[in-house]
């Protein structure tokens, strides 16, 4: 039980830090173009993430079940993974690096649940086939990866050039009016699809280490107000998803300015008109993996939308030596977040 109240409190620190950290991405663009107080954007994204995690738990699911074979994941690989992703989240942050929580908590469970079955590498699920629906690392992580970050690309290239041939007539002071009304709605978007995919990440996770405690016998004497966490069956219950989604706000109201800093000054200089742009096609993209249960990097997806933005330009707009610097922090994140929660393993298991 002690185990379980650990892995609880790792998960609300990790969905802070998520706040902070990748929530960060949702009001980067919004506040950089001053169309909103920085204070007003959290509000917003508060508000937007709650919303967001309430509209279903397909990317719980795949966390909790469709990544890793769930017979081997205990309470002690569910904390392993979190403290791995807690770990690499406080460093990209102090670097201010948007790197992405979602594969840091991917990476840590598949490093955990290597280390609990000795390197048995059939625990991880590659591609599993049920019906119509894939499952497995392959299409719900692998393929994303690479996939979504070139979307989002695309996605703020076309649609920033098509505003840009379509508007060609409107004046720099009325586009800064109208576009920046509309950022608006485009700010509000892009916190909605955020909440719907990142905030259902740790309850994927929770879910799981309810799961398991479960059946692993570890709730059987609880006493009758607190059955509640008894979970018998992988379910993903509405007192996770609004603990989450609050968790999620709190972490976002605190901080993430390194973040954003980067994000919305550091990559590409924006005007309200590219922050429209950007935020829609990521919100887009988001939204669409959501609905499919696709855990994408929400952070990929919007550093990519805002380069494809800027790139409309020119393409020195876009400073390239930032963008290095980001692509390595999002190709070290999975393993090294799993080579974390391997050696974070073998620790908690001496402790123990």
């Amino acid at each position: 039980m002690v185990l379980l109240v650990a892995v609880l409190l790792a998960a609300i620190v990790f969905e802070f830090i998520n706040g902070f950290h990748d929530a960060a991405n949702a009001i980067a663009t919004v506040v950089s173009t001053k169309v909103l107080t920085a204070r007003q954007a959290i509000i917003l994204a508060a508000v937007g993430n709650l919303i967001g995690a309430l509209m279903g738990t397909a990317v719980a699911t795949t966390i909790g079940v469709g990544l890793v074979d769930p017979h081997i994941v205990t309470t002690q690989t569910v904390l392993d993974a979190l403290l791995a992703a807690i770990i690499w989240g406080l460093v990209t942050w102090w670097l201010g690096l948007p790197s992405s929580s979602s594969h840091a908590l991917i990476g840590g469970l598949c490093g955990a649940a290597l280390a609990a079955s000795h390197f048995n590498w059939s625990v991880l699920k590659w591609n599993v086939v049920s019906g119509a629906h894939a499952q497995g690392l392959l299409p719900k992580v692998l393929v994303p990866m690479i996939s979504s970050p070139l979307l989002g690309f695309a996605f703020g290239a076309t649609l920033m050039f098509a505003i840009t041939v379509g508007f060609y007539w409107i004046t720099p002071h009325a586009a800064k009016l109208s576009f920046g009304r509309l950022q608006l709605c485009s700010a509000a978007f892009m916190a909605l699809s955020h909440g719907s995919n990142d905030a259902q990440k740790t309850m994927g996770i929770i879910a799981l280490a309810l799961f398991s405690a479960t059946t692993a016998g570890t709730l059987d004497h609880l006493p009758t107000w607190l059955s509640f966490l008894r979970t018998p069956t992988f379910h993903v219950e509405t007192w996770v998803v609004l603990l989450c989604a609050i968790t999620m706000a709190l972490g976002t109201s605190s901080g993430g300015w390194r973040i954003i800093r980067t994000m919305g000054h550091k990559v590409v200089k924006l005007q309200p008109v590219h922050g429209f742009a950007a935020e829609t096609s990521a919100a887009a993209v988001i939204q669409l993996a959501s609905y499919f249960g696709i855990p994408v990097s929400t952070t990929h997806v919007v550093a990519t939308s805002i380069m494809g933005v800027g790139a409309t330009k020119r393409f020195s707009a876009v400073k390239w030596g930032i963008v290095n610097r980001i692509i390595w922090a999002w190709v070290l994140t999975i393993p090294i977040a799993a080579l974390l929660a391997y050696l974070i393993h073998f620790l908690t298991s001496a402790l123990m």
